[in-house]
């Protein structure tokens, strides 16, 4: 007797004992599993790709139970801003391009995103991502259970070349009284 199988019998041969198959994916391992099947299937999620000048762009590619898959398009220089999932998880991955991630203070958890790694995510956790590089990019997101609330976070001052963001009110003019330039927020004119 050398395994469990040797000493109980294997328990795939007795179906009534197995625990049942859920209907979704349900555990992080189901929805890594489900980020990488869609990641794989190019014809399925390729041709809907876009990029817009102003805003990263996005699309919903499935709402399940559960869960949510996003396809994201990212032009040089765009990002996310500092931000939480709320009561949701992700896990994230890039299918061309590159992007960077920023955690914790002052940055400290900066890494770079490229295709095949896959990233988590956990419930309320602070991050930014960016596309630093001078290259679109896309990338895919699962949330589970689905994004209901993207709450966004003030730029962390203690990073390195952070600028605060001054917002204005639409058709304020551009400037300083003294005529310096004014940093506007992503968006306003």
């Amino acid at each position: 007797m050398n395994n469990d199988n040797e000493i109980a019998g294997d328990a795939s041969q007795v179906p009534h004992l197995m625990p049942p198959v859920p209907a979704h994916p349900s555990a992080v391992a189901d929805f890594v599993a489900l980020a990488r099947r869609a990641a794989r299937d190019r014809d399925r999620w390729e041709h809907l790709v876009r990029y817009d000048p102003v805003s990263r762009w996005y699309h919903r590619l499935e709402a399940g139970p559960g869960h949510e898959v996003w396809l994201l398009g990212w032009l040089p220089g765009q990002g996310s801003g500092r931000h939480t999932h709320g009561a949701s998880s992700g896990v994230w991955t890039v299918l061309r391009g590159a992007l960077t991630e920023r955690t914790g203070p002052a940055g400290t958890g900066t890494r770079l995103a490229t295709p095949g790694a896959l990233h988590l995510t956990a419930p309320r956790s602070a991050h930014e991502v960016t596309n630093d590089t001078l290259e679109p990019a896309v990338s895919l997101h699962v949330y589970f259970p689905g994004l209901t609330e993207m709450p966004m976070l003030p730029a962390d001052p203690a990073r390195k070349g952070a600028v605060p963001v001054r917002h204005r009110p639409l058709g304020a003019p551009v400037g300083n009284p003294d005529g310096s330039p004014t940093p506007s927020a992503p968006g306003t004119c």
